[in-house]
């Protein structure tokens, strides 16, 4: 009925979500439901429900009818399909405006992001000319770093990397943005790789980032930034780091789950010049 932690905005949409779900045709899974409360209006994605075989025109007629009845709402996604668009949706990333596709994993809170963000510009060395952003997604590091150095903007998601790319062409004033579509869980960047790079931000999913942290302790890089939601992974990690030869600096805990013992932290660790 209610969420005390949605924006209002997605608060007031559950009703119509309802509405298009009772617009699929029967099935008897769980659906997943991805709304982005972006700048200039609401994206809702529905995966796992159906296959896109089952999208037939009255399917995708009925579904569109009920999404256009919908005020505030720029995109409809079902099964990968983009069944209706006013708009595409945006979302400001330092001076980027990102169009995220359908499923891409962000962060919660535009204040913990914010909160985020600042706390890895505050530990840019002062003279710096390349920066490394792994685990990049959609930018939400890319681009404030990107006003600053060049970047290097790695992840296993194309789709994001596709979304980031489209949008540092469009952003003026800008350093040089890189992308790299990759697994750094199976591939870590390696020692070579990371020759000439000034710091290096993580920010991973739960599972953390061993290999890649097992890479930078054979690396001369001077700064990490550690960007964790799971504080037994960030431990791990930060530990490998330390007997490595980084020295932890500060961590700073961010509570973008509210109500939930979910903590987001922003670790950050030098190593002197060897």
């Amino acid at each position: 009925a209610e969420c005390p932690v949605l924006t209002p905005r997605l608060a007031s949409l559950l009703p119509a979500v309802r509405r298009i779900l009772a617009a699929l045709p029967r099935f008897e899974d769980e659906a997943r439901v991805t709304l982005i409360d972006a700048d200039n209006g609401i994206s809702i994605s529905i995966a796992d429900a159906i296959a896109r075989k089952h999208l037939t025109a009255d399917v995708v007629a009925r579904l569109a009818a009920e999404a256009g009845a919908v005020a505030g709402l720029l995109r409809l996604t079902v099964a990968g399909d983009a069944i209706y668009q006013r708009a595409a949706p945006e979302i400001g990333m330092g001076r980027a405006r990102v169009v995220p596709p359908a499923d891409v994993i962000l962060q919660a809170t535009k204040a913990a992001e914010a909160a985020m963000v600042r706390h890895v510009l505050a530990a840019l060395p002062k003279k710096v000319t390349r920066v490394a952003d792994l685990f990049a997604g959609v930018g939400a590091f890319t681009f404030p770093l990107a006003e600053r150095a060049s970047v290097l903007a790695v992840d296993s998601d194309a789709t994001a990397l596709e979304a980031l790319t489209r949008a540092s062409r469009n952003t003026q004033g800008l350093k040089p943005i890189e992308t790299r579509a990759r697994d750094l869980f199976r591939e870590p960047m390696a020692r070579k790789e990371l020759e000439g790079f000034d710091m290096a931000v993580l920010d991973p999913p739960r599972a953390g980032a061993k290999a890649q942290c097992e890479m930078l302790v054979k690396s001369k890089v001077p700064v990490v930034a550690m960007v964790s939601c799971n504080s037994a992974t960030l431990a791990r990690d930060v530990r490998i780091l330390i007997d490595g030869g980084y020295k932890l600096g500060t961590v700073t805990p961010i509570d973008q789950f509210v109500f939930t013992a979910h903590v987001e932290a922003v670790a950050v660790l030098t190593r002197a010049a060897k």
